[in-house]
């Protein structure tokens, strides 16, 4: 693939601003793509990661762009294109900015307990800090079921609401995986509204090329990215999806992260 052109991978970035309610740097950045557009970026160096005692191998900008990489080798385009490049800041993930609508309900909300809107499913039921009984609630989309799966194959820990996206082209877009791909489970989401039940056939198929893919290109991409344990455990989370074909329910004591947006 010639990527002599692809702004995303090779043009200079220049810093518009910053995610401050990030947890590890997380800087918007600008990429000119011709003379008359700008392609706008998300950036997070390395350098402005903290490290976590629970995933010590490589670092977490490495985690998104292997996360892409398994987005991608399924075909589903969940994961906006991210790339491992050189920054302003030193190497860092770079992921291409998605416009959101403004408009309508969240796909992942809080709503007054009893009051869940059509086509929304109930994941569980808490206090908001004014002590009011709500209802943590996601749509029932497919394209977020999609991201469900996504999140089971490579172990997302840290699905928060916020990092589901409605993108104006029309798509569903999950961000922030860099807390992910660990070989011990950390299974953490907000998209439990499906938990137990059958998984669709074509996402099945699906599933299957992404485990014929492994032994190949994927996987050497990945071993780039990630440990060849961590490459083993995601093969075996496909396989089970495959032999079991149900998604999970919950199995840990803290099945959803804090804070859950």
């Amino acid at each position: 693939m010639d990527v002599s052109n692809d702004p995303l991978r090779t043009a200079e970035l220049t810093v518009i601003g910053q995610v401050t309610t990030a947890s590890n740097v997380t800087l918007v950045c600008e990429a000119e793509q011709d003379e008359h557009q700008v392609l706008r970026v998300v950036y997070k160096p390395v350098r402005g990661e903290r490290p976590l005692w629970d995933f010590p191998d490589g670092t977490l900008a490495q985690r998104e762009v292997a996360s892409y990489a398994v987005s991608e080798a399924l075909g589903w385009g969940v994961i906006p294109e991210t790339v491992l490049r050189e920054g302003p800041y030193g190497i860092g993930m770079v992921q291409r900015w998605i416009d959101i609508v403004d408009e309508g309900p969240d796909l992942v909300d809080l709503v007054p307990v009893g009051q869940i809107p059509d086509g929304f499913r109930e994941v569980l039921r808490a206090l908001d800090p004014s002590g009011h009984p709500v209802s943590l609630v996601h749509a029932a989309d497919p394209r977020l079921l999609r991201m469900a799966v996504l999140d089971v194959l490579i172990n997302n820990a840290d699905r928060k609401g916020g990092h589901v996206l409605a993108g104006v082209d029309g798509r569903v877009y999950g961000v922030d995986h860099g807390i992910c791909l660990n070989a011990e489970p950390k299974l953490r989401t907000v998209l439990w509204g499906w938990a137990g039940e059958p998984i669709e056939d074509e996402l099945l198929t699906d599933i299957t090329v992404l485990v014929k893919a492994l032994p190949g290109e994927l996987g050497a991409r990945l071993a780039e990215l990630i440990t060849d344990t961590e490459i083993e455990a995601l093969e075996a989370r496909a396989r089970e999806l495959l032999e079991h074909p149900v998604l999970p329910l919950p199995s840990s004591q803290r099945p959803i992260p804090w804070p859950a947006f």
